[in-house]
């Protein structure tokens, strides 16, 4: 670790370290592999940058999270046939979905709790790492904004990236927690967005009448002084909005992304933090995405906490906390109670997140509940509809959470609890929260796959 600057001469290692983003990636070099940053502390200006070397380039490989704003990653525009760059995700949104089907976008697989040791340990090295930060303060301090995750598994340590530009953007909204800061020290170069660009909006689709049918069913089991995580969505935003209402109190916040369901909850006095055994009375999470009424609330507010993945996502920290609940959305489950949340037979759809971390950890706990939701059907394009409970998981449909690990697996026909249920049970159980028009074909299949309760043979 470099040595911490006097305050006197603070000012002046940052001119010292002042360059432009087309200076700065000169560091890169071919076969690099070079971080980008996470969720809204991607770089802009320095991609920009890179994408004009992209005919003098060749095997640089991009690692990130989820490229978020609104307009392209320039060296995917430069690039469009990875000739020069590939580019690597741990999550999925919608444009890098889009990049994967043209194929310059590939998937890591991860358990996002161990997402700093993969950084640290796993990967061979981290040549350069880039990131957008919020300006610095008095002291040499460079604050990360609202997206800490695995940030120190190549920050410091021993894989620590060889060379680490920051890229400031002063919207970039000022955090509280743990490993938030970067200090001018721990930096190589510095470049200034020229333009400085608003942190990307991400909006949750309205509620249908599905969501709030499942979300009925998942409200009536929560507790008072029940500690919460809801993942993205529809219906957790719709959940988070309808607790209040039904009168549920001193909810707490640990969640591995802050969404606008918990400022909602806060707002209509549900949040108190009181009951928690960890962190009381603040709202903890490990990145940020939502209006940009969240990033102003979330904005030098203590009460908010960012804290690194390894540490939010830890199964003995969430199971830590009596009454947790955890609340997410997959695809579809098989009548073993195997979970996907991924894919769409080969077609990658999304990371798996931390949802295995919420489902193992929230059982854990003393008195935990995991919510895991889907409708009971699908509508295709040319208007039939599809099961989403299955007799087994498709070819090359992804096992997200292995039939071991859910709790409560909910429809909008109701919720079933599968620990500790036999095969026929669960396969029972499961088919009984189906579209009525499936049931009588996967009794069938069950039955040929000998998960029926008459018989445990196997004659398909």
């Amino acid at each position: 670790m470099a040595n911490f600057y006097k305050l006197s001469t603070v000012q002046e290692e940052y001119k010292k370290k002042l360059v432009t983003a087309d200076e700065a990636v000169k560091v890169i070099k071919s076969g690099d592999r070079v971080h980008y940053g996470l969720f809204n502390g991607l770089v802009v200006d320095l991609d920009k940058a890179l994408a004009k070397r992209t005919e003098e380039l060749k095997d640089v490989i991009i690692m990130t999270t989820i490229w978020a704003w609104p307009f392209p990653p320039a060296i995917l525009e430069a690039d469009p046939k990875a000739e020069h760059f590939k580019y690597l995700s741990t999550q999925f949104s919608a444009r890098d979905r889009n990049y994967n089907k043209q194929g310059c976008c590939w998937y890591i697989p991860v358990q996002f709790r161990e997402n700093p040791k993969y950084w640290a340990e796993s990967v061979e090295r981290m040549d350069v790492a880039m990131l957008q930060v919020g300006p610095m303060d008095k002291w040499g301090n460079f604050n990360l904004g609202p997206q800490v995750a695995e940030y120190w598994g190549f920050l410091g340590g021993k894989n620590r990236a060889k060379k680490i530009i920051v890229e400031v953007n002063p919207k970039q909204p000022k955090a509280h927690g743990v490993g938030v800061s970067l200090n001018i020290s721990e930096v190589d170069m510095v470049v200034e967005q020229q333009e400085p660009v608003d942190m990307p909006v991400i909006k949750a689709k309205e509620a249908n009448e599905t969501d709030k049918k499942i979300a009925k069913h998942v409200i009536e089991r929560i507790r008072d002084g029940s500690t919460m995580q809801l993942g993205v969505g529809g219906l957790p935003n719709y959940i988070g909005s309808q607790l209040a209402e039904a009168g549920v109190q001193d909810l707490g916040v640990h969640s591995e992304m802050f969404v606008d369901a918990y400022l909602k909850m806060y707002e209509q006095g549900c949040v108190t933090g009181k009951k928690k055994n960890l962190n009381k009375g603040q709202m903890v999470h490990t990145f940020c995405q939502g209006s940009q009424e969240l990033y102003d609330f979330l904005d030098d507010n203590p009460i908010v906490q960012d804290m690194p993945v390894d540490y939010v996502n830890d199964i003995g920290v969430i199971g830590s906390q009596d009454n947790f609940v955890s609340v997410n959305s997959i695809l579809q489950v098989d009548i073993q109670g195997q979970v996907n949340s991924e894919s769409a037979k080969w077609q990658h759809i999304g990371g798996n997140g931390g949802q295995v971390d919420f489902v193992l950890g929230a059982y854990k706990s003393n008195g935990g509940q995991s919510f895991l939701c889907t409708p009971s059907t699908l509508t295709k394009k040319d208007g039939t509809k599809e099961s989403l409970i299955v007799p087994r998981l498709m070819e090359g449909a992804t096992c997200t959470v292995p039939r071991t690990g859910p709790h409560f697996i909910v429809t909008e026909n109701g919720a079933v609890n599968l620990k500790g249920r036999s095969m026929w049970e669960r396969a029972e159980l499961l088919i009984s929260i189906a579209d009525p028009a499936f049931q009588d074909d996967l009794v069938r299949e069950a039955e040929r796959m000998g998960l029926w309760k008459t018989c445990s043979k196997v004659t398909y």
